[in-house]
């Protein structure tokens, strides 16, 4: 038997608009019902791939993310990314890939970003490490479309404050610690939670105005 198979790459810009989003994956939702009991429908196989850089709330019966099986890519490790600079024609020491992952971790988006624009002489290390963190770096669109999410809810900028100023994990109101997990901005520690980076950790401090 043939099978359906649809593959949706999702992503956020400033014009989306939430009341589409919220029908658009209510719809999505349907169609996962819909494929568990018509014999038709079963021929579809949904694959989502989506991004964590924004929270939409949705409706827990027509949220088409919590069900199926969900696969979140994890963060590159030390040996990973020391690998993919190599790729990328870098010849570095170990102290400048310590330097690289101090600012951005593992996170595969952000070190690609950066690897993209060494290995075509567009950016030293040095200015890097200067520039990252704010909006005049390579980063700045990234980092304006978070903040302006995160203002944008009282209680997730007062969440978004008391992780950065912090030199511990904390532990946050679940809702508050669900909301930055799912944009991707801070990782469980237990219960408790951190920065997933000191990218974050860093512009967010100088942005939101915590001392």
């Amino acid at each position: 038997m043939s099978k359906w198979r649809l593959i949706l790459c999702l992503f956020q810009n400033e014009n989306c608009c939430e009341k589409t989003a919220q029908e658009f994956f209510g719809l999505l939702r349907a169609w996962h019902e819909r494929s568990k009991n018509e014999p038709t429908w079963q021929k579809l196989r949904l694959i989502i791939v989506h991004s964590k850089e924004v929270y939409i709330p949705l409706n827990i019966n027509q949220s088409p993310f919590n069900v199926g099986l969900p696969i979140e890519l994890p963060d590159l490790n030390s040996t990973q990314v020391t690998e993919l600079i190599k790729r990328h024609g870098l010849n570095w020491s170990n102290q400048e890939i310590e330097q690289l992952i101090g600012m951005v971790d593992g996170h595969p988006y952000l070190v690609r970003k950066a690897l993209y624009n060494f290995a075509r002489g567009q950016l030293t290390l040095e200015k890097f490490l200067e520039s990252a963190p704010t909006e005049a770096g390579i980063y700045g669109d990234h980092l304006r479309r978070h903040l302006a999410n995160i203002k944008a809810d009282p209680k997730l900028e007062a969440a978004m404050k008391q992780v950065i100023s912090a030199s511990v994990p904390v532990r946050l109101e679940q809702m508050e610690g669900f909301k930055l997990r799912s944009m991707g901005l801070v990782e469980l520690r237990g219960n408790d939670v951190a920065p997933l980076c000191n990218l974050y950790r860093l512009y967010f401090k100088d942005m939101l105005g915590v001392r």
